[in-house]
């Protein structure tokens, strides 16, 4: 009776040891890109005074770790829409990158 005693707590003592107690709170790396799509303008600024390429896009979209990208010239119609997967490049009428957001 006593040795099943001591097996039962010895089994429960292991599977608490794997328990996780719910989410994790670790935070990305600086510098790191986001992986759960949301966009983060910081990972773009390196495209600021550069030609909006479409590589150039590309690649700030995948720096931000957003879902998707664009570049809006200076007479580009746009949505009132906020989107928090979505980059913005705002590039001057030469298409030169000028500042970078999300929405």
């Amino acid at each position: 009776m006593f040795r099943a005693s001591l097996m039962s707590l010895l089994a429960v003592a292991v599977l608490a040891g794997c328990s996780t107690g719910g989410s994790s709170s670790k935070a990305p790396e600086a510098g790191a890109a986001n992986t759960d799509g949301r966009c983060e303008a910081s990972g773009a600024q390196f495209a600021i005074g550069k030609q909006a390429t479409p590589a150039l896009v590309e690649q700030a979209r995948k720096a931000s770790g957003s879902q998707m990208a664009h570049a809006l010239g200076p007479n580009d119609v746009m949505t009132m829409d906020y989107r928090s997967e979505r980059l913005n490049l705002h590039t001057d009428a030469q298409g030169i990158v000028k500042s970078v957001n999300c929405g």
